[in-house]
């Protein structure tokens, strides 16, 4: 008799979940805030384009995700691109990615090439990742690249990341962010990224209805407002008024929203979530008439751009119109966050129109800010050790979101392993 398990959150991470539960006979009940699953990935109507909040890329070592492509029969709807990365620097757009384009970057030295060049290679060589765990990032990338190649390439991008968290991040956590694009490489000189068809919206439908076929059950608009735990033993949840019993109850929601709805957990554990560090992000996504460059990745560093890049997310997925997202990421506390949408929007139309000088206000089709409080969270040294294990010390108990596949950057297959992972921990 399969088990009654309860998964909060409907993102990647909660479908893998409630996936791999049905698929071994057991009877997830997925509840989900939002009126769409995806979270993150959820994908939304813009202007007739179907297409996600905040933009996502497949690498070659997804190997998770392509997995699950597999199962559902949907590996012929995936795409690898040969893709380009591009640098604005000194009012001037330039190649970036490899080993040429870096030698002829302007504004930066030989011996300042060099370091930073040995620096990524030796970075996608490397697998273990434990010496790194507590040392701090910046340091870490100073000691190789030197001064030069530090305030050139690397301090824009985490001044415009992390704000006031630059100074203490994990150098294991941002080794892996290098690892995982130049192992996206074929070759030192070209890059493949993947789409798939239809976006992530492809996948998650069909989780969705793959959860449901096996006996699975989802609910949409219908937060968890409390985890019931009495005497230390896990009773069920509370959602929209009404308390169901389960056995098991997974939560893959973000952390900070822990304590909030589990109060009952240890004193301890309590104030191991809330230590916790997030930052938010307010991703603008752009429709444009004409291409902005030729590049699906581009670096700014720019002293009148609050941003450290954008994508053209349709040089690597093509589509009628030519999109662009361009993220600004800053603690949710910052007072820039409370800034209106507009006020983004008119950032966005003049750094793209610096970038690309031929773009007019007539190539901006439509423009929309899309905001979300906990998109990343801040991995300081040693951060794994800080975290509470995702079995917690209430039977039946289990919670974890992106922050738990540390170092790994969040990603959807980072997720999806996760996720398939912990449901068959969870019911051993």
């Amino acid at each position: 008799m399969g088990q009654r398990i309860a998964v909060l959150g409907a993102g990647p991470m909660g479908l893998a979940v409630a996936y791999q539960l049905a698929r071994d006979g057991h009877q997830p009940t997925v509840f989900e805030a939002d009126d769409r699953v995806g979270g993150m990935t959820a994908a939304f109507d813009f202007s007739g384009t179907t297409i996600e909040r905040y933009y996502h890329f497949h690498c070659i070592s997804d190997h998770a995700f392509l997995k699950v492509l597999q199962e559902l029969g949907l590996s012929e709807k995936m795409h690898w691109v040969e893709t380009r990365m591009g640098y604005w620097y000194q009012n001037r757009l330039q190649p970036w990615g490899n080993p040429i384009a870096l030698l002829n970057f302007k504004g930066l030295s030989l011996v300042a090439k060099f370091r930073y060049g040995l620096h990524a290679f030796l970075s996608t060589k490397r697998n273990d990742w434990k010496p790194l765990d507590n040392v701090e990032a910046t340091g870490w990338i100073r000691r190789w690249v030197g001064a030069e190649a530090w305030e050139v390439l690397w301090r824009r991008l985490f001044d415009y990341k992390f704000y006031d968290y630059t100074d203490n991040l994990s150098a294991a956590w941002i080794w892996s962010r290098i690892r995982r694009i130049g192992r996206s490489r074929y070759s030192l000189f070209r890059e493949k990224l993947g789409y798939l068809d239809g976006g992530s919206q492809t996948l998650l439908e069909a989780m969705q209805d793959d959860i449901v076929k096996h006996g699975g059950t989802i609910h949409l608009r219908s937060p968890v407002s409390r985890v019931i735990i009495k005497n230390g033993q896990l009773k069920g949840v509370v959602s929209g008024g009404e308390t169901q019993a389960f056995d098991k109850v997974i939560s893959t929601v973000p952390l900070p929203y822990v304590p909030h709805l589990m109060p009952e957990l240890p004193a301890e554990i309590l104030a191991r979530f809330k230590a916790l560090k997030n930052v938010a992000v307010v991703c603008v996504i752009v429709k444009l008439r004409k291409a902005l460059s030729e590049n699906f990745w581009l670096n700014t560093n720019d002293p009148d751009m609050d941003i450290p890049g954008l994508v053209e997310y349709t040089n690597l997925r093509p589509m009628n119109e030519h999109i662009v997202y361009v993220p600004f990421y800053m603690p949710g506390e910052h007072p820039k966050f409370s800034e209106s949408d507009e006020v983004f929007l008119d950032k966005v139309r003049r750094y793209l129109k610096k970038i690309n000088p031929a773009l007019s206000d007539d190539d901006f089709i439509e423009l929309r800010a899309s905001r979300y409080r906990y998109a990343q969270p801040i991995c300081d040294p040693g951060y794994l050790d800080r975290l509470p294990p995702a079995s917690l010390p209430i039977v039946g108990l289990w919670v974890a979101d992106t922050s738990y596949y540390y170092p790994e950057d969040r990603g959807i297959s980072e997720s999806i392993d996760f996720g398939r992972k912990m449901a068959k921990d969870a019911v051993k």
